[in-house]
């Protein structure tokens, strides 16, 4: 008999983190459905086949063996072993390494946060921690690069207040878009403050600037010749990828980027990524081995046997989190105890 799977969404990214795994669990025969919260996400979204959820009395119906979550809360009413496999790979953000008591399951992506994750299982005792990879980057390790006309600059900050280039970058991207010797494009994260969105709107008439409608990312990463960033998971997506990444005032600047505090150099910055020395190439390499060390396109299938490895284990008891389940109880308009 088939295995029920469920995804549980709240954000438009997740549609590209859970497809490669969407494919693993039909190749084995088995079925997996969607469940969308929130106003950010809708069924226009859903590609052919794909089926949603409505409410919470069809999941029930449903049953899933288990609820895959790229977020940082699942209901706990729902059935099944509830696994987080993470929103980005940006292990530097706050909250990263914060347990909110939803989850049976953490999958890490490499060793520098399955280390912390797997201490945190220790003190907290009621779930478990298993390095896997992330789905989302499985089909991306194996493609060719098109050959640009000329160089492409692929300009990917974050939303985050504290952390954003959106308003320090901005007269020099502009410059970059009219120097004529770049094509840049900007992928606002969906969280972008419209004001700042606004700001770049109005560059769409060089004819060197695009802002990309895309979804997923990795597809312009992949056409990238330079990736610019801040504190972004977009720079360890660049970077596994093997790209040059340049980065603004970036929250823990590690060696394998060209961190600049200057706005006024960035120009130089992207100059220096596109003759990237051995040097960083090597740093580069150094980073992916902590950060995301698979390239065999196979971490949805390691997921699902973590889930499985778990599952046979048993589940065990989580906190009463009496408050966050009362929120999302009230979210979903569901207040019956069971």
């Amino acid at each position: 008999m088939p295995k029920h799977y469920l995804f549980y969404i709240e954000q438009p990214y997740s549609f590209a983190i859970l497809r490669p795994l969407q494919n693993a669990i039909r190749a084995n025969g088995d079925v997996v459905k969607w469940f969308l919260k929130g106003k950010d996400v809708n069924s226009s979204s859903l590609a052919a086949g794909e089926v949603e959820l409505l409410s919470v009395e069809d999941v029930k119906a449903f049953n899933p063996r288990a609820v895959f979550v790229p977020g940082n809360v699942v209901p706990d009413f729902f059935p099944g072993a509830k696994v987080q496999v993470f929103h980005g790979l940006e292990y530097k953000k706050k909250g990263h390494f914060g347990i909110r008591g939803f989850f049976d399951l953490y999958c890490t992506h490499g060793p520098i946060t399955t280390a912390p994750f797997k201490q945190l299982a220790q003190k907290h005792g009621y779930f478990s921690v298993i390095e896997t990879g992330w789905p989302k980057l499985d089909p991306y390790f194996d493609y060719t690069k098109q050959e640009n006309e000329k160089p492409v600059i692929l300009y990917a900050p974050t939303f985050s207040p504290n952390l954003t280039s959106l308003e320090a970058l901005h007269a020099q991207i502009k410059q970059l878009a009219e120097s004529g010797k770049y094509r840049v494009q900007l992928k606002f994260h969906p969280k972008t403050k419209q004001q700042w969105q606004q700001m770049y709107i109005e560059l769409e008439t060089i004819s060197d600037f695009e802002i990309a409608g895309n979804d997923n990312l990795i597809p312009l990463i992949q056409q990238a010749d330079v990736v610019i960033s801040d504190t972004s998971s977009a720079v360890d997506e660049s970077l596994l990828i093997g790209k040059p990444v340049i980065t603004f005032n970036n929250h823990q600047p590690q060696d394998a980027l060209i961190n600049i505090t200057d706005a006024s150099k960035l120009s130089e910055a992207v100059e220096q990524a596109l003759n990237l020395s051995h040097a960083q190439s090597e740093r580069i390499e150094q980073y992916i081995q902590q950060v995301h060390p698979y390239r065999d396109g196979k971490s949805a299938e390691r997921i699902l046997a973590a889930t499985e490895t778990v599952i046979a284990a048993g589940l065990k008891r989580k906190p009463l989190n009496l408050l966050r389940r009362y929120k999302i109880r009230k979210a979903l308009n569901y207040m019956k105890i069971k």
